[in-house]
């Protein structure tokens, strides 16, 4: 027999299963100070070197903050009086830390244009270590390594992180919510939860209020089925949340009223835009086919989109072919952190006019699914019972299997954001000449490659950004009034518009003249033109091959998606002979002009 302290021991020590858990949550187990520097590495590298994907980040926010910060810039339709659908309170925001930038040495406007940037990596890495904390709580540590995993190697992280978008910032807020209602521990944070999606939707993009949709109905759920007491209490938290978001309301509504001299929702106006509009609405600007989110978020995600789309029937095949001591609570707490992700694909799979920005603030909850659908597969892969098919792999082997498609995973996201810089940064690189060759008043223009404008924060002070014709038949940004009138400042943000429609009509307005341009932005295809037979429009000459009137300032190699095979645009790889043509790059070249004297 076992002395008493032995036998007192043994009868106190967990299972050797439980043990075996315990080993392994403790594992996977990283302090949340080394979770952020981890995310906020990641968030830094897309701010320093990540293209400007979309021409609405330059148009829509960096030019109105470049107006409040220095008194002018371009103005599109949507910041008319007349239409007022875009958030000033949001643009204010941002130009805070734009103005402070001014006060550390070696300040200038791109200085400005990447704080700011640096700013948001910092912000979005703060919202993913809470976000990732509370899936760890909740959760299973493992689970929150997938998550980091699968959103610091990702392209999509590459391109949203640090975006100056709305749909970026719905994101941040996202994940502030989604951390209040995963963590019930300390109390349940309902209305905590509600009022950051409430920010997302009111200061940023109002259609991103619908991923709080599934906690909302949770919460009700669950009250439905508790005492008065219980049913009480979440009828408050429902009621706070709602009144914090009526307040926000109220608050933007008053900022928006200051800059837009008339009582304005903005939030109201860009959903009656979307969704009521007699004038066509967003699908003016295009359309794409039902599969467009598929195979863009398979580019953006790779393995963890396929893990994502599966992790809800996997986690119900777990519970249905093994034993477990999960809660009918907990199970369906689980399934309610797996839905926002299924139903905003779904929503916006729907819509006609589809850009890939739209996903942004669904990242995480992709992030999220596909993280908990790889621990899932990882417990039934890592079976240890030698009578089962899985139990007779040996466990290196099983862990070889594992690290390699974790690994090849990493390699695809790496290979695919390398390919983007390397492939689309040009238009962030080509203008620092301008500091030293530019003169107060000097124009810089901008042809067919007016969409790839950075925005007028690298151009040195009061040099202006114009547009001259191209084959372009849509409706180009006017520029906000410098006029002093009323409060004396700002008035471009209030005084009437001419030349603005919702309607994506062209305004011949918004051309000048090409003899005014001292300075012209231009992209030139030599490949097209050598082996496609291309010859270039009437509107958009080889302004690069002009030497008579035009001179290279500073040209960037700039990838020819036109010329380059679908594998070689979607990842890099390097520019040797050996590589096959199907991987094989073609070049243009992106080149800020000088005309000559």
């Amino acid at each position: 027999m076992p002395p008493k302290a032995a036998q007192k021991k043994e009868f106190t020590h967990p299972s050797a299963k439980h043990a075996r858990k315990a080993a392994i949550k403790n594992a996977y187990a990283i302090e949340p100070i080394s979770a952020f520097y981890i995310f906020l590495v990641a968030n830094l590298v897309a701010a320093a070197f990540a293209p400007i994907q979309d021409c609405d980040e330059t148009f829509n926010y960096w030019e109105p903050t470049h107006y409040i910060s220095h008194g002018y810039g371009l103005q599109t339709w949507e910041y008319s009086p007349d239409y007022a659908i875009r958030s000033w309170l949001y643009v204010v925001l941002h130009a805070i830390p734009a103005n402070l930038r001014r006060l550390f040495p070696w300040s200038d406007k791109t200085a400005e244009f990447y704080f700011v940037r640096y700013v948001l990596a910092f912000g979005c890495a703060f919202c993913q270590t809470l976000m990732w904390r509370s899936i760890c709580l909740a959760l299973n540590p493992r689970v929150g390594i997938f998550f980091i995993l699968s959103l610091v190697f990702s392209p999509g992280n590459f391109h949203s992180s640090a975006a100056y978008l709305p749909s970026s910032f719905a994101m941040y807020m996202a994940m502030l919510g989604a951390a209040a209602f995963i963590n019930w521990r300390g109390g349940i944070k309902t209305s905590q939860g509600m009022f950051w999606f409430a920010v997302g939707g009111v200061l940023g993009w109002p259609f991103a209020t619908a991923l709080c949709a599934p906690f909302v109905l949770e919460e009700c759920f669950f009250a439905a089925f508790s005492d008065k007491e219980r049913f009480f209490e979440a009828g408050l938290r429902l009621l706070r949340g709602v009144v914090a978001t009526l307040v926000l309301i109220f608050f933007d509504g008053v900022i928006n009223t200051f800059f837009y001299k008339k009582v304005e929702v903005a939030a109201y106006n860009i959903v009656k835009y979307n969704i009521f509009s007699s004038t066509g609405g967003p699908e003016l600007y295009g359309t794409e086919p039902w599969d467009f989110y598929f195979r863009n978020l398979a580019l953006n995600f790779n393995i963890w989109f396929v893990l994502a789309i599966l992790s809800l029937p996997i986690f119900l095949l777990q519970k249905l072919f093994t034993k477990s001591t999960e809660t009918f609570q907990s199970g369906l707490r689980t399934v309610v952190f797996l839905t926002p992700f299924y139903m905003w694909l779904a929503i916006f799979t729907l819509q006609p006019h589809k850009e890939e920005r739209f996903m942004y603030p669904a990242y995480p909850f992709l992030a999220l699914n596909a993280a908990l659908a790889l621990h899932l597969v990882l417990g039934a892969f890592g079976n240890a019972d030698p009578k089962s098919l899985i139990g007779k792999i040996p466990g290196k082997l099983k862990l070889l299997v594992v690290a390699t498609g974790l690994l090849l995973s990493a390699n695809i996201g790496l290979a695919r954001i390398l390919g983007l810089y390397q492939g689309y940064s040009a238009p962030l690189s080509v203008y620092s000449p301008l500091s030293e060759l530019g003169g107060k008043g000097d124009n810089v223009c901008f042809g067919k490659d007016w969409y790839r404008f950075p925005s007028s924060y690298f151009l040195p002070r009061d040099m202006h950004a114009k547009f001259i014709r191209s084959e372009f038949r849509g409706l180009l940004p006017g520029e906000f009034s410098e006029a002093r009138t009323g409060f004396g400042f700002w008035s471009g943000t209030w005084l009437p518009t001419i030349g603005l429609n919702d309607r994506n009509e062209e305004d011949l307005g918004k051309y000048v003249d090409l003899r005014s341009c001292v300075f012209l932005v231009d992209t030139q295809y030599p490949e097209q033109q050598k082996t496609l037979g291309w010859a270039p429009p009437p509107n958009e000459p080889d302004y690069v091959a002009d030497t008579e009137h035009w001179r290279e300032v500073k040209c960037v190699p700039f990838l020819d998606a036109a010329s380059t095979p679908f594998l070689a645009r979607a990842l890099w790889a390097p520019d040797w002979d050996i590589i096959p043509e199907a991987f094989r790059r073609k070049w243009g070249r992106h080149c800020l002009l000088e005309r000559k004297k």
